[in-house]
């Protein structure tokens, strides 16, 4: 890999274009992945928001489900945002009938555990290893980790509640720092591919 990694972002569904342009800025050459060609190409990707059960259905139908998975099982570093973060979980306390993760991160999570789309809020978050200050995470119908397996570390709390998690090279955040304009997290995940390369 060169110094500029190629990140990929999962264009099933989501906020794809607010990653792109996050990953950009943080120096790595950023493109949408929608075919498992596209996933062989990627030093890293980001599973953006979304709907975690509509992402499930069309990663199957785009036959993602199953290359996604040996590649994160076999080291590929994945950031995943809100419906990203349920994608990563091994577990969905409360899964939709017939959904499926990705899976990549020893935890428990628990959907739309902040409230509905009415109850959105932004909030400072403190996360650990990012320099600067608080970073605004934007919650919508954000998920919250209910409980981490012994190799995840917690890298941030809202309100008592676990927010973002990194376990190897998988990271993942409740919040949209992507809608910001705050790059830091996504500088952080770039910084971690880096590293694996």
């Amino acid at each position: 890999m060169s110094s500029t990694p190629v990140m990929g972002v999962l264009a099933l569904q989501g906020d794809v274009r607010e990653h792109l342009i996050a990953l950009a800025a943080a120096d790595a050459v950023a493109r949408p992945v929608r075919r498992p060609e596209e996933l062989a190409e990627v030093d890293g990707l980001v599973i953006p928001g979304g709907e975690s059960t509509t992402i499930s259905k069309l990663a199957a139908l785009f036959g993602l489900m199953e290359p996604l998975r040996e590649r994160i099982a076999a080291g590929l570093p994945v950031y995943g945002t809100c419906a990203g973060l349920i994608m990563l979980a091994d577990k969905i306390l409360d899964p939709r009938s017939g959904q499926e993760t990705f899976g990549g991160i020893d935890m428990i999570v628990r959907r739309n555990a902040f409230g509905r789309q009415n109850e959105s809020f932004e909030a400072g978050v403190t996360v650990e290893g990012v320099e600067g200050g608080p970073v605004e995470g934007v919650f919508i119908r954000a998920p919250w980790v209910e409980s981490i397996g012994a190799d995840v570390e917690v890298l941030a709390e809202h309100e008592g509640h676990v927010v973002a998690v990194r376990q190897g090279r998988a990271l993942a955040t409740s919040f949209h720092p992507e809608l910001t304009g705050d790059h830091r997290i996504h500088a952080l995940f770039v910084d971690m591919v880096r590293a694996a390369g």
